[in-house]
């Protein structure tokens, strides 16, 4: 009798806990909530209980189905950096404090976006300019507005994070440095509340972070996919950092996506499927979230010796312009921005540059200018067109902001021109107006201008924002 007694509080004990509203790891106290939109909470709890949410002076209420999943959407909120609190109640009542509402963006990609704010957890070199103001933030008082979500490098089924933390936590050296300083550059310029959710990998290519049934479903890959079923997207398992660093995230409603990631892809020389891999990760991303306005910012990598590397494949100094090119052409996905990073290199000889504030910063300008209405120049020149005139060539630009202009006052570099036999030479290039002219001696009869089309090129081609040129060509030649 004693035993069954036992067996039955244990199973009693049992079905309580499974009968408790549970929230999943996204949804914790110090969140910050998305202004303007409206607002998914979501959890378990019995099948069948009805479950209410007050929040703000709205509560919504929602019975939960067969499996005992339950989702409610809070009506659209201004911003508001009044620490609030959140009730949700069921058979059990959780309450949830210090919760913000204004601006959620995701950060994500590979060891780049992973670089933390605290350079010596990765043992990474020390910028060799100005002041290292990753160092300074760390050492200073943070600004209270900003709130992060680090998510932890592990392959498992949910999220594995502490959730939602305020810059007084010490988790904060973790935190995606890039990411850290669009928060901080964000809240300062629109003094609202912004949470960042910090989830990376290093090393990590685009196919790691799109779910499988994204490739079956494509119309460029899903014919090669026909009956498999543990396939392979060039040598490498698609899905499996999508599976445990984003899919518990969604549906939690954010703004948009921050990226910086490409270097283990450019490696594989994946210069001709990139950008359709991208837009197959960011097509599945917004169809998930149910949300086709989500932004995308990312940057563009930064120069670095490929061709020195003994990977399995030998790369040539020509690889990096041509994924240049590639990751430029993402410019045409709906609501994107990219962040040109050819200046803030102290070494080739290192993938991880350091200038994560910078980064950052300029990331967040898209922003400024395309979401919140604020005037500011948020890119660099970027090629429009070519015109040939006599021995030279014009060539004429967007993003000129202030003016065209050498950033360190030196004569333009890393401009070569090439005639009718395809050979490329150094050229002169002379700001004119909001144009560039270029010219070659010995080249009478030009046809193509090339632009930072080296893996080393650091050119000094800006706008008078010092906001570097993207590399671009003229030619469309293999």
């Amino acid at each position: 009798m004693k035993k069954l007694t036992l067996l039955s509080l244990a199973i009693f004990a049992v079905f309580a806990a499974s009968a408790q509203v549970l929230l999943p790891k996204v949804i914790t106290n110090n969140m910050v909530l998305q202004r303007e939109k409206p607002v998914a909470i979501w959890g378990k709890a019995a099948s069948g209980e009805k479950i209410s949410v007050a929040f703000a002076n709205q509560t919504k209420t929602v019975v939960t189905d067969t499996a005992g999943n339950w989702q409610v959407k809070l009506s659209p909120m201004k911003a508001s950096v009044e620490p609030r609190k959140m009730v949700i109640t069921g058979s059990n009542t959780i309450e949830l404090e210090n919760i913000l509402v204004g601006e959620v963006w995701l950060c994500s990609g590979q060891s780049n976006m992973e670089y933390p704010l605290d350079r010596k957890l990765k043992k990474y070199t020390a910028p060799r300019k100005g002041e290292d103001l990753s160092a300074k933030e760390l050492a200073g008082t943070k600004n209270p507005l900003i709130r992060y979500l680090y998510v932890e490098k592990k392959l498992t089924p949910t999220l594995a994070t502490d959730g939602w933390k305020d810059t007084n936590d010490t988790t904060v050296r973790y935190v995606s440095a890039a990411g850290y300083f669009f928060a901080k550059n964000l809240a300062e310029k629109l003094n609202v509340p912004v949470g960042i959710i910090s989830s990376s990998w290093g090393g990590t290519r685009v196919e790691e972070w799109t779910p499988p049934t994204a490739y079956q479903q494509s119309p460029l890959f899903k014919d090669s996919l026909v009956g498999k079923t543990n396939f392979k997207i060039d040598g490498i398992v698609p899905g499996k950092k999508f599976e445990s660093m984003i899919k518990s995230l969604i549906p939690y409603t954010i703004k948009g996506l921050v990226w910086y990631q490409g270097e283990s892809n450019l490696m594989i020389h994946d210069t001709t499927t990139f950008a359709a891999k991208t837009k197959l990760m960011l097509d599945t991303w917004k169809g998930l979230w149910k949300d086709e306005s989500l932004r995308f910012y990312f940057t563009q990598i930064a120069p670095y010796s490929y061709s020195k590397r003994k990977d399995k494949l030998a790369h040539g100094t020509d690889l990096l312009p041509f994924y240049w090119e590639a990751q430029a052409s993402c410019l045409s996905f709906p609501n994107s921005g990219m962040a040109v990073t050819t200046d803030l290199v102290d070494d080739l000889g290192n993938i991880h540059p350091g200038y994560k504030w910078e980064v950052g910063r300029r990331l967040s300008l898209w922003a400024l200018a395309k979401d919140y209405g604020q005037k500011v120049v948020y890119s660099g020149p970027l090629y429009k067109s070519m015109k040939v005139k006599k021995n030279s060539i014009e060539l004429t630009f967007t993003q000129t902001g202030g003016g065209l202009m050498s950033a360190d006052g030196k004569p333009l570099n890393w401009f070569t021109i090439a005639g009718v036999d395809g050979k490329f030479v150094p050229a002169q290039a002379i700001v004119k107006g909001n144009k560039v002219i270029v010219s070659a001696a010995g080249v009478t009869n030009p046809v193509a201008v090339r632009f930072a089309w080296d893996e080393t090129a650091m050119p000094n081609f800006s706008n008078k924002e010092k906001l570097p040129a993207s590399p671009f060509r003229t030619d469309n030649w293999k």
